[in-house]
């Protein structure tokens, strides 16, 4: 008999925990529920007690329940913690590690597996910030259900329903047993991100605008999916994601180099924009202005070329992504960019605005089945989308 601690959130959906109870009590586990404010207006203690005959928890300021520690008891003695429905405010509050009620507290202090089943209005699901947050939920090791689309009580339609009891019963019993594995476990991905710099002297260097953003948003997706990851990165000042390998570097030749030592790799995701060129003799000292003569002349030569490299390299990963960052006729350039390199495909976008540093990204993947045009989204969401199809390819 497993022990499942059911979290209530606050939401019409609410009533469907009811039936969630009743099903895993007819299945022979043992069940605690823990009822948030916003949930008592939608379902009562005793409801939840009568059907899962034990007690129900509704305030982190019980004195009796507090004097033993209750919330870090309640969090530990469960097989799994379970949070059904998972509000767009209690996925916002897990994602920012806020314990400011019981269900939030003892999510924070729980050593044990947490899923949760999202329910919201579509739009809700939709926004950036929940997008956000579920990326960061399931990086940290949550394992954040799909909602189910149809018909809201709100009168819109879309993704967002609370699934129904059967499946999210179904979906804890795998847990439980240990079968869910994620899809990209057991693969070592590699990814490049961020800008190089090319030393001109001590001081100076060639560089371009690249934030990393997109880089390091697809190495935590692909983490989050089970993938060891190993992010070769540019100088760039982001965090690095959870459960990622980062090896930071400086020019083109040191990403090179990494990214060689890094392999073998079932693919690589070569996000990063490397310098084409870089000062044939870099100067050991700082080069000095002199008044009235002409600047010292620049000579460039061209950086190695690591993903064309990589095509040919006899360790070459079984999926090869490049990138490519454009101005002007995207797909052409990118499809001409993909029979040059030998890459198997090419991401490509439009960075002409305010792309390299900005939030949010328009890329085209070119294969050898043609072009798919994604609509404006987040970065993390063209990460995730990217992670998603790169799992389905690896099979």
């Amino acid at each position: 008999m497993s022990r499942i601690l059911l979290i209530v959130g606050g939401g019409i959906a609410a009533y469907k925990s009811c039936e969630i109870v009743r099903t895993l009590r007819r299945r022979g586990h043992a069940v605690r529920c823990v009822l948030t404010e916003g949930g008592s207006h939608f379902v009562t203690p005793m409801t939840l007690a009568a059907l899962s005959e034990d007690q129900v928890f509704t305030t982190l300021w019980d004195l009796k329940d507090e004097a033993e520690m209750g919330h870090i008891q309640l969090s530990r003695q469960a097989d799994l913690v379970v949070i059904a429905p998972a509000t767009a405010d209690l996925l916002a509050r897990m994602a920012g590690g806020l314990a400011n009620d019981l269900a939030t507290t003892l999510l924070l202090a729980t050593d044990k597996p947490v899923l949760a089943a999202p329910a919201m209005n579509v739009r809700m699901w939709q926004h950036p910030a929940t997008r956000r947050n579920v990326e960061q939920l399931r990086a940290d090791g949550v394992t954040v259900m799909e909602p189910d689309e149809g018909a809201m009580a709100c009168g819109e339609f879309g993704p967002g329903r609370l699934p129904e009891p059967d499946v999210i019963v179904a979906r804890i019993e795998q847990v439980l047993a240990g079968s869910v594995a994620k899809p990209l476990s057991g693969r070592h991905i590699l990814v490049t991100a961020g800008p190089t710099h090319e030393p001109i002297d001590p001081v100076r260097y060639i560089a371009n605008r690249s934030s990393g953003k997109q880089g390091f948003a697809i190495a935590g997706a692909l983490a989050a999916l089970g993938a060891r990851v190993s992010l070769v990165a540019g100088p760039v000042l982001l965090p690095t994601p959870a459960g990622v390998d980062r090896i930071d570097v400086e020019s083109a030749q040191d990403m090179a180099n990494a990214v060689a030592a890094a392999l073998p790799a079932d693919a690589a995701v070569m996000v990063a924009a490397v310098a084409d060129w870089r000062a044939e003799d870099a100067a050991g000292q700082k080069i000095k202005k002199r008044p009235g003569e002409p600047p010292a002349p620049l000579r460039l030569v061209e950086n190695v070329d690591i993903l064309a490299t990589l095509a040919r390299s006899p360790r070459r990963p079984a999926l090869l992504i490049g990138f490519a960052a454009e101005t002007e006729q995207i797909v052409a350039h990118a499809t001409a960019k993909r029979a040059r390199k030998g890459a198997d495909w090419i991401v490509a976008n439009d960075v002409s605005g305010d792309v390299m540093g900005g939030d949010a990204n328009t890329v085209h993947v070119v294969t050898a089945d043609g072009v798919e045009s994604w609509e404006l989204l987040p970065k993390n969401q063209v990460a995730a989308r990217l992670a998603d199809r790169i799992a389905a390819t690896l099979g």
